[in-house]
């Protein structure tokens, strides 16, 4: 039976994830997945391929009282209100354009120390616009392991390619094969959307940001491209079509066909 073995999350688009064992899945995704983002001096998207070491920052947010945390490596800690907000701005995620707005307080300042150049913390103006193209991504165990097995890792770390819902009990790249079908998790109902072209983020170190698998060049050894000349694939996008509760642990299968003129890149 397939299985929900991890989910992960963050506040801040490039920091750390953390691990709920439950989160509610809505028509955005989980609700303040990614909520947050960095942008630079000329207020482009800033991420852990501009500077690895973002990986090491460590975001805890209470969207209750509105509180964001940020832990620093070196032991430091800077914790302000998250919904001071300022300066409307538009930020090209990968070729798609998100509205935002600053925000206020002492992140600024700490992050710029961080990374040596000027980043500042921006907030997306709606729920699942911080993901790059639909609000949910979920990938295999057994995915990750034959790629692991493929460049004698065989205990390769699934958090670096940062996806929300980790599954097991199926076979290598089954989940390429539910491109626009339904899949129940849990309580709630997604329908996968197409597959995850990967980028260098996922060749760093989930927790230190060290660069320590060629993961581009693996999947190029083997996996076509997407649409034969886009990305290297790996992982699916989803969006959520019926809401409810997901915990780790919970029942992940396919309920329906992709519905009439849909048709599948997966594979190609």
């Amino acid at each position: 039976m397939r299985t929900l073995t991890r989910l992960s999350v963050t506040p801040v688009k490039a920091l750390r994830l953390s691990h709920p064992s439950e989160v509610q899945l809505t028509a955005g995704g989980i609700p303040a997945d990614r909520r947050f983002y960095l942008i630079d001096e000329a207020e482009g998207l800033f991420d852990a391929s501009d500077h690895p070491a973002l990986l090491q920052v460590v975001p805890e947010y209470d969207p209750a009282a509105e509180r964001l945390r940020l832990s620093f490596p070196d032991g430091s800690v800077v914790e302000d209100a998250a919904d001071r907000l300022h300066g409307a701005i538009t930020t090209d995620f990968f070729g798609r354009m998100v509205d935002g707005h600053l925000v206020d307080g002492a992140f600024e300042a700490a992050l710029t120390a961080y990374a040596g150049r000027p980043v500042r913390l921006a907030r997306v103006t709606r729920d699942g616009d911080g993901q790059d193209v639909h609000p949910l991504t979920l990938v295999s165990s057994e995915s990750i392991r034959d790629l692991g097995g493929r460049g004698d890792r065989p205990d390769l770390d699934a958090r670096r390619f940062r996806i929300n819902l980790e599954i097991e009990g199926g076979e290598p790249y089954e989940e390429d094969s539910w491109d626009g079908e339904l899949v129940r998790v849990g309580e709630a109902t997604i329908r996968v959307r197409g597959q995850i072209p990967r980028c260098i983020v996922t060749t760093l170190a989930p927790e230190t940001g060290e660069k320590d698998f060629k993961t581009l060049n693996m999947i190029a050894r083997y996996r076509p491209r997407i649409g034969g000349r886009g990305g290297l694939p790996f992982g699916m996008y989803a969006e959520v079509v019926g809401v409810g509760p997901v915990r780790v642990g919970d029942p992940v299968e396919p309920i329906s066909a992709r519905p009439a003129g849909t048709t599948s890149d997966a594979g190609r």
